[in-house]
């Protein structure tokens, strides 16, 4: 009877034992876990950044800087949560619940779904440069040396000429590159027929697009098909290629006589940046992006300047082709939407051969 009494306590006390370290234990981790958290807001800010995929390795060499600034004005440490996707994607991703406080997109279009979701206001556009930030232009790319002797789009209609762009579903710069050719095609038939013709603009788009390839994600995968060996010519942002070129790759750019300006739009989206308590610094961080410097980053990494001294100093990296049109010519951004990528529209009547 004793030894059972025995064992009965040494159990119980075994027990209390483990309890005691699982308390102990749980109380550590917890410690552990406070420790880890920011000190508050007036020392660490977290600002969310949702952009496009081609902007990625500009805004990476930004963002240090834009800290270090922030640093010097407020004393307040912040750190970046970044998100890189096709436009497009990263347009439904915001609007789907990524709480952006800053959106880089490549065209306004996407901005108007985030405007349409009440997440932007819509007098966006009453800021420098209308909300752009940078620009370029659509351009095409070929293997070393030009082998096939690529002059403009129309050389893209050619048998054999394997063409790559990405998804205009998906990607913003897509819609550029389809907006381009398209745009072309109506470039050639006023200096064919006096006139525009949107038969003979989609006719031409149909031609390019029989020889494509592949439609990727976003402009950043059509590169990387690109580099991998896919495909003859690619067309795509000139700040890609000028990028790739500018660390080693051996790529030869032809600028067509007809292409079109590219805009590239920044926004605070109110309503998270609103939420997290960023507006002030989600605000500074889109008015960095306008400055000088953040502008001759830009530069270095093949875009062309909103800030006209800057352009002015890094003019000659960056041709101005002879024909070169703006998304106005089109009919702007509505009536692209309209006649280009609606359910019925010129793009998608392509696809299906219609």
């Amino acid at each position: 009877m004793q030894t059972r009494k025995k064992k009965v306590t040494l159990l119980y006390v075994a027990l209390m034992l483990l309890l005691v370290c699982m308390t102990a234990g749980c109380s550590k981790q917890e410690e552990s876990s406070e420790q880890n958290e920011p000190a508050g807001n007036d020392s660490s800010n977290t600002l969310v950044i949702g952009a496009y995929s081609v902007a990625k390795d500009a805004v990476g060499e930004l963002l240090p800087k834009f800290q270090e600034e922030w640093k010097a004005k407020t004393g307040q440490t912040i750190n970046f949560q970044e998100s890189y996707e096709a436009s497009g994607t990263q347009a439904r991703a915001i609007v789907g619940g990524f709480e952006a406080d800053v959106a880089l997109l490549a065209m306004e279009s996407d901005i108007d779904k985030l405007v349409k979701a009440d997440l932007v206001s819509s007098d966006w556009k009453q800021t420098p440069n209308e909300g752009m930030i940078t620009r370029s232009i659509v351009v095409l790319g070929t293997r070393s040396g030009n082998p096939l002797g690529i002059r403009d789009f129309q050389d893209l209609t050619k048998p054999g000429v394997k063409v790559l762009y990405p998804n205009p579903k998906t990607s913003g710069g897509a819609q550029w590159d389809i907006n381009a050719i398209y745009g072309a095609g109506l470039k050639l038939s006023e200096e064919q027929e006096g006139k525009k013709d949107p038969a003979a603009a989609k006719a031409f788009l149909e031609q390019v697009h029989r020889n494509v390839e592949s439609l990727d994600k976003s402009g950043r995968s059509s590169m990387a098909a690109f580099e991998y060996g896919v495909g003859d010519v690619i067309v795509t942002y000139e700040n890609e290629l000028l990028a790739r070129i500018a660390k080693g790759v051996d790529y030869d750019i032809v600028v067509p006589k007809n292409t079109i300006l590219i805009e590239n739009p920044a926004v605070v989206v109110n309503k998270y940046a609103d939420k997290h308590g960023n507006r002030e610094l989600a605000e500074a961080f889109v008015a960095y992006l306008r400055t000088p410097e953040a502008q001759r980053i830009f530069a270095k990494h093949g875009f062309r300047s909103v800030d006209p001294d800057v352009f002015a100093q890094t003019e000659s990296t960056f041709p101005t082709p002879e024909g070169l049109f703006d998304i106005n010519y089109l009919g702007g951004w509505d009536e692209v939407r309209s006649t280009l990528y609606s359910k019925r529209g010129v793009w998608y009547q392509v696809l299906a051969g219609l």
